[in-house]
């Protein structure tokens, strides 16, 4: 993991990652892992469809995209609003939250939305 946080080109954004590796660290008191090729993540759960298929995924992670920094809110948004209007700057898709660099938003506040999706994902909400 640590290799492949080394091979991102852009200053700012390998600083970002690394920042938001102990970020996440913190808030989910988990080591962090490679999911695949360039997701780092941190924790994880089991999950059920109602078709029979199971598996298990991360509790959060995150990954340097081109665009941006993609964040794995994998409890989704709905129930976290009061955060959201204090994080900053960022746009959402189902479970991810998208960042530009990381001093667009409240790193505090960032943690506490990390924390708060991997308790209500651990406790099956």
């Amino acid at each position: 993991m640590s290799s492949f946080l080394r091979k991102i080109k852009e200053t700012e954004k390998r600083e970002d990652c690394l920042e938001l590796l102990k970020l996440m660290k913190l808030a989910t008191k988990a080591e962090p892992k490679m999911w695949g090729a360039s997701i780092v993540g941190f924790g994880s759960y089991h999950y059920r469809y109602a078709s029979g298929r199971e598996g298990d995924w991360m509790l959060t992670g995150f990954s340097p995209r081109r665009q941006n920094l993609t964040i794995y809110i994998m409890s989704g948004f709905e129930r976290h609003g009061k955060l959201l209007n204090r994080l900053g700057k960022y746009s959402t898709g189902s479970s991810c939250l998208y960042i530009k660099r990381l001093g667009d938003v409240d790193k505090k506040v960032l943690q506490e939305l990390v924390r708060e999706s991997g308790k209500m994902m651990k406790q099956g909400r």
